[in-house]
């Protein structure tokens, strides 16, 4: 049976990915805790492990909110992300099995589906393309990789910026997943890490136009 403290860690995790509870948002352990159908205890272990995974912030008077990322802060992750991620695909790429390829590729083609309809459907494009990057940190098999790019990949902004993203942004994501299982095809470490980098700064840059985009549209609104 789950822990009610990673019961409350999944549930309000997942709500500040969503964007349910929007950046900058006060959490109230009281009414988390009734979200979620637990005690305040968990509630609060749960925040201690969202603070470490930057997705929660304390102030002085130790009152949680959630993390309001910065530009500069995103910028950071992204680097760091490229680095820790080409390493992985350069590991995935030497454990690479057919099978596992194959997986990859269905994958992939799930992606293409959900970019190429007349309105591009983005959720899908997200869940797909997740599901894509943690089957390549599975064949890394590293436990220390898992657990670095796990406070990485996820911001709780993606989601939102995700849906500013143009059509050619999302068809090159796919093309360079395309590059990304011929090099796995073809066992090729130094190429899968040179695509990987690539594709990771790729997508901060598309991340960084539309975040850019969506600031000014808010100024606008204010």
């Amino acid at each position: 049976m789950q822990k009610a403290s990673d019961r409350a860690y999944e549930s309000i995790r997942a709500m500040i990915l969503s964007g349910e509870l929007a950046a900058g948002e006060r959490l109230s352990e009281e009414a988390l805790a009734e979200s979620c159908g637990v005690s305040r205890t968990p509630v609060r272990d749960a925040l201690r492990r969202l603070e470490a995974e930057l997705l929660v912030r304390r102030n002085e008077s130790q009152r949680s909110f959630v993390a309001d990322w910065s530009l500069s802060d995103v910028a950071d992750a992204f680097e760091l992300r490229a680095m820790v991620e080409s390493y992985a695909a350069g590991r995935a790429a030497e454990r690479m099995d057919d099978k596992t390829l194959v997986k990859l590729k269905a994958c992939n083609s799930a992606i293409y589906d959900a970019i190429s309809r007349k309105v591009p459907d983005i959720s899908a494009f997200l869940d797909h393309n997740r599901e894509f990057h943690a089957i390549i940190l599975a064949v890394a098999d590293s436990r220390r990789l898992t657990a670095l790019l796990g406070t990485l990949i996820e911001q709780p902004l993606v989601r939102r910026t995700a849906q500013h993203y143009g059509a050619e942004a999302l068809h090159r994501s796919y093309s360079e997943h395309e590059d990304l299982l011929a090099a796995f095809a073809r066992r090729d470490r130094p190429w899968a890490e040179s695509v990987m980098a690539g594709h990771i700064r790729r997508a901060f840059h598309a991340y960084a136009d539309a975040h850019r985009g969506m600031s000014s549209v808010d100024r606008k609104a204010a």
